[in-house]
């Protein structure tokens, strides 16, 4: 099975034995951006994501806005059940930016990245990073892929929603919330590309949009039906 869980940022408990006992050998579980264990490239930090790679089923995660992106992307580039990965540590591994995977008979796009909400502040103190934006070259091989796969997708995952998503959410609560021209892009992908479910994590909420479209941030969900576990 496929599940799919938003935001970690470093927080062990939400990936504790105990919370996801349910996932079986062979399962794979995909985070929506922000992991945030590949922070300070510490002993203990490398000894916490060998005991992830180890675990019987695969750990996946997107990046999101918050990341050491130097960190990452040091990491050697190999293929993994049909796209590019940064392989962290045995079953745990980073999905890179505009890729389609085949996991399980199903075909999952990816697209970490995204405008940090809090981007002014963290330029401020020389804490934001460029690499948080998906690259054109990035989005242009996300189109390649897309169109090889006959824009036809069985699950989509990525950090920021599409554009009519973010702004409906925007209209229905009290914060405000950072549109980029990555949410445009997604929503000429929403409206291109046949998908049955849309995953997303930026917006830290777990709430049904849509039939299609889901924002996912402590639930752990059946990636196919949408149902909590």
């Amino acid at each position: 099975m496929i599940y799919i869980t938003g935001d970690i940022h470093g927080d062990r408990k939400r990936l504790s034995w105990l919370k996801l006992r349910k996932l079986k050998e062979g399962d794979t579980l995909i985070i929506c951006g922000d992991f945030g264990f590949l922070w300070d490239n510490s002993t203990a930090e490398q000894n916490y994501l060998m005991s992830l790679g180890k675990r019987k089923y695969n750990i996946c995660f997107i990046d999101g806005t918050h990341e050491n992106f130097n960190l990452i992307n040091n990491y050697e580039i190999s293929q993994w059940n049909g796209g590019k990965v940064h392989k962290i540590h045995g079953n745990l591994y980073h999905l890179m930016r505009g890729q389609v995977y085949e996991i399980e008979g199903r075909k999952v796009f990816t697209m970490g990245g995204g405008e940090s909400a809090d981007i002014d502040i963290r330029r401020d103190v020389n804490a934001w990073s460029k690499d948080e934006l998906p690259t054109q070259e990035e989005l242009l091989e996300g189109a390649e892929n897309l169109d090889f796969a006959g824009y036809d997708i069985d699950i989509i995952v990525t950090h920021e929603p599409p554009l009519k998503v973010k702004n409906f959410l925007n209209l229905n609560d009290s914060s405000e919330f950072r549109v980029s021209a990555l949410n445009a892009y997604f929503e000429e992908l929403s409206q291109n590309c046949k998908f049955n479910k849309w995953y997303f994590g930026s917006l830290h909420l777990d709430k049904y949009i849509s039939v299609t479209h889901r924002a996912i941030y402590k639930d752990v969900v059946n990636a196919i039906t949408g149902d909590k576990i």
